[in-house]
């Protein structure tokens, strides 16, 4: 009897040391992952991937994707980070991603290798069926596409690089979908029809921030301009207002997660400083690709219009959108024009987001995924050379005809030295506009569109409208 008791707590001693030891190994080894590397979500097809985590310093991490289950073994470092490369394949799955840490094992489950994008900006990027949108309504009973995955990043500012956000990705359904981008949705659902791959849109976007908050500081910091543009930006209860922070929180943490690019609806924040908004934004697209290290694809839309009761001589949307079509000079770049697309001026908000989603879509449709089509961008103002009592205006971006929705085109002004404006006549001819106005002798300057609430009517073919210039500098 006394053998047996010794042997019981003999056990029980085994036991429990067994326990310890186990229980103090799986501490030591935990792994933990970045919240978006997640059950559903999409890897970058025909890419080698960026794939890291955190575990204890100097543990052997081994990470089998099951499209190949070659295992990929690795190191973590001194800082208890890891990082890895993984090939991915074409366009597929489901697949699973283990990753093993000692006796500590986490698999990702339901992932698909398919097109990343980035969807950021301020409050016409974020819009979605919460703000009552009617077409995103309409859209939520029919939303369920396994093949679409949505990754929401949560409006969380900060004063300091963050490495990790809160937020993990869902497949598209009526649920996930309430409270997503509208825009980021329709763009998925359009690339989806017409790549035939799995799409993830990633939503990054907060309501009324200006692109200085969505800047790394540093680039703001050493710049007199730019900095001094940043400090108009004023404090608020609705959002941050220091140069970098979104960058901080809500982009800075997503950096090396292989993306195909970035669609960016943003600029209506940033009229206080429209003279310094090309070099921020450009900066800024900048600064988001040396960040990445590759020059992705940058397709953004210029601001509609709307009434921001700016003085008559000083149209600041008109201005903005100005510097927007300067940024058309960083390589892999494209804008969409939505003059057309507004039906009440005093709605800094239009309502139509699924065209606005359907023309970004078709620029990484064709510049991106090699597809071929004619006069998918809005033809832009190249240059114009004055002959006569004749502007002649050459675009850039057409290839049809121009043409004219209505008995004439509105907003079109022509002006001599005087500076006056005067309604303008004029004349289309191979795809060159011809302005004039009789009582105009030698004209010297044409202006098209260019007020805040001006919504022209000249389009491309395929019915895209010309981005509204102006020829003079006054």
């Amino acid at each position: 009897m006394y053998k047996i008791k010794k042997l019981i707590i003999m056990n029980k001693k085994y036991i429990l040391i067994s326990f310890i030891i186990l229980l103090s190994t799986s501490v030591t080894a935990q792994i933990n992952l970045p919240s978006f590397f997640s059950d559903n979500m999409v890897l970058q097809r025909n890419s080698e991937v960026n794939f890291w985590g955190w575990a204890n310093r100097g543990a052997d991490v081994t990470i089998i994707p099951s499209w190949t289950n070659i295992p990929v073994k690795v190191k973590s470092t001194g800082y208890a980070r890891f990082d890895v490369k993984l090939k991915t394949p074409e366009a597929g799955g489901p697949f699973d991603i283990t990753v093993v840490c000692g006796v500590y094992k986490k698999v990702l489950k339901n992932i698909l290798i398919g097109e990343v994008w980035l969807c950021s900006g301020q409050s016409n990027m974020q819009w979605n069926s919460n703000n009552k949108l009617k077409e995103m309504l309409d859209e939520l009973p029919n939303a369920t596409n396994q093949k679409v995955r949505l990754l929401q990043v949560s409006n969380i500012a900060s004063l300091n690089p963050q490495d990790n956000i809160y937020d993990s990705w869902k497949e598209c359904n009526p649920e996930t979908a309430i409270g997503f981008s509208a825009i980021g949705y329709f763009i998925a659902k359009e690339l989806s029809q017409e790549l035939n791959v799995p799409i993830g849109i990633i939503n990054a976007s907060w309501g009324g921030t200006a692109a200085e908050f969505w800047t790394p500081s540093h680039i703001i910091e050493k710049d007199e301009e730019l900095l001094t543009n940043a400090k108009k930006q004023k404090p608020s209860p609705s959002k941050p207002h220091d140069a970098g922070s979104l960058w901080n929180a809500m982009i800075n943490p997503l950096v090396g997660y292989n993306i195909a690019g970035v669609f960016w609806y943003q600029g209506e924040s940033n009229i206080v400083s429209y003279s310094g908004y090309n070099k921020l934004f450009s900066a800024m697209i900048k600064s988001w690709r040396d960040a990445w290290k590759y020059e992705f694809p940058f397709y953004y839309v210029q601001i509609a219009p709307y009434d921001y009761k700016s003085k008559p001589e000083e149209q600041r949307g008109a201005l903005l959108r100005e510097q927007q079509i300067k940024t058309l000079q960083l390589p892999k770049t494209g804008m969409v024009v939505v003059t057309d697309l507004v039906t009440d001026i005093k709605n800094i908000h239009p309502t139509k987001k699924m065209e606005v989603a359907k023309r970004l879509a078709r620029l990484a449709i064709v510049d991106t995924y090699g597809r071929k089509s004619n006069d998918y961008k809005s033809p832009v103002y190249k240059s114009h050379t004055v002959v006569g009592n004749n502007v002649i205006i050459e675009f850039d971006d057409i290839i049809g005809k121009l043409k004219v929705e209505g008995p004439l085109i509105t907003d079109l002004l022509i002006a001599d030295e005087s500076q006056k404006f005067f309604p303008a006549d004029y004349k289309i001819s191979n795809n060159k506009l011809i302005v004039f106005n009789k009582s105009i002798k030698v004209p010297v300057a044409v202006r098209f569109g260019f007020t805040d609430v001006s919504t022209p009517n000249l389009f491309n073919s395929n019915g895209l409208p010309v981005s509204p210039f102006r020829t003079d500098k006054w």
